[in-house]
């Protein structure tokens, strides 16, 4: 008798268990991540890296700056005139007082210039010296009419009135005292139009040498202008000071303008120094500073904070508060420490390599065995030259690696053998 074979029946069809193991796979795998089993870990050699203590006390806010001693200003020498190079009066390294002759030029445009200008006053002199003449003679000739017509006037008046009193007595007759009476008063019109005529001559003329005193008068100024500027060929000295460079040849023609050289007003002197970008906000005029020199201390103060940034630094001017070094000359260099805020309590950790690679987001713990070190997040804030203020993620008395991690950069165990 045949027996009856029954399917056996699954909760889940059997179609679909590759589904479900692919699920159950990925679930796997996220708990290991999840629990820290798939962790990536790397052995290291103790003696290979550096181990330092998390502790916690005052942090001083500085920087360490090389800065380099300069004169307090710098004059530039730059001609208001170009010319040749003739003569070199004072060299490099010369003391030189204020007004004092550097170099010589020579300009033959110039003296050209000089030569045009002079003819030029020459001739308007000569120009206004005839006009004045002319209009001189003129004014003689005008008064001259001026006394012809009052004369003339006065006759005709006195005719005019003899006329009358004929006339009145009936001794003429009435068509000569009236042509007398028309030739006076005509007269008199006409010395009227004579004299606004003779006015409106005198004040055209006045105007005319005005202004002609006036052009001669900028032509004076404009001589001296041109032979001022022949003064300006020879290169003067704007302050006391010391010629720090001189960069002219003999013969060598100098455009106006140009940079030739400079002088160092040693009266004072100021240090510069570069300071790292990461500093840009919180350096300003006003700072205080100091450095050493054979046992002594001296104090300085920001002056200026130059904004331009270049290969990322940027440049900032320091001012003596007090004494200077006795033996101080251009040129030395002082190791500078920048105060750039107050001191206080702080959680910190050695300055170290691992910085380059982690940029202070991370670094390896130690854990409590010593054996391993963990990869933990934390946070820095300020830093001086010995050390870095740790604002999170670390506690006083945790160990870490503060060596270079550019060998198990993207590790997150380290088992230390």
């Amino acid at each position: 008798m045949d027996i009856k074979i029954e399917k056996k029946k699954y909760a889940i069809p059997r179609k679909y268990w590759p589904y479900l193991g692919g699920v159950i796979l990925i679930g796997i795998v996220l708990i290991i991540l999840a629990t820290g089993h798939f962790t990536s870990t790397l052995k290291v050699d103790r003696r290979g890296i550096s181990i330092c203590d998390v502790t916690r006390q005052q942090f001083n806010d500085y920087v360490s700056l090389d800065g380099n001693v300069v004169p307090i200003s710098i004059v530039q020498i730059s001609p208001e005139e170009g010319g040749i190079v003739t003569e070199k009066v004072v060299d490099e390294g010369a003391y030189v007082r204020k007004g004092e002759v550097i170099i010589r030029l020579s300009n033959s445009n110039l003296d050209l210039q000089i030569l045009n200008a002079e003819s030029e006053l020459a001739e308007k002199q000569d120009l206004l010296r005839n006009t004045q003449i002319s209009m001189e003679q003129e004014g003689m000739t005008n008064k001259n009419d001026k006394l012809q017509q009052d004369m003339d006037v006065e006759r005709k008046y006195r005719k005019y009135q003899h006329e009358a009193t004929l006339y009145k007595e009936q001794l003429i007759a009435k068509e000569d005292y009236l042509e007398a009476k028309e030739d006076y008063l005509l007269a008199k019109k006409k010395h009227t139009l004579i004299l606004k005529q003779l006015a409106g001559d005198e004040r055209y003329r006045k105007a005319q040498l005005e202004e002609m005193e006036d052009n001669l008068e900028n032509m004076h100024k404009n001589v001296l202008l041109v032979r001022r500027r022949k003064e300006n060929l020879n290169i003067r000295s704007q302050i006391n000071g010391e010629v720090g460079e001189l960069d002219v040849e003999l013969g060598q023609n100098i455009a106006p303008g140009q940079k030739i050289g400079q002088i160092n007003d040693l009266s004072d002197y100021k240090i510069e120094a570069m300071i790292d970008e990461h500093y840009i906000d919180r350096v300003h005029p006003g700072l205080t500073a100091t450095f050493q020199q054979n046992g002594k201390n001296y104090n300085l103060t920001v002056r200026k904070v130059y904004p331009e940034v270049e290969d990322g630094r940027f440049k900032i001017d320091f001012v003596f508060r007090g004494k200077r070094p006795e033996n101080i000359r251009t040129g030395q260099t002082y190791y500078i420490d920048l105060q750039l805020g107050e001191s206080k309590p702080a959680v910190l950790i050695p300055k170290g390599t691992f910085y380059s690679v982690t940029g202070g987001n991370w670094i390896f713990v130690l854990g409590k065995s010593g054996k391993k070190a963990y990869r933990r997040k934390i946070q820095i804030g300020r830093q001086n030259p010995q050390y870095y203020e740790v604002l999170e993620g670390l506690e006083p008395g945790e160990k870490v690696i503060v060596s270079g991690y550019e060998a198990y950069k993207d590790n997150q165990v380290l088992i230390i053998e």
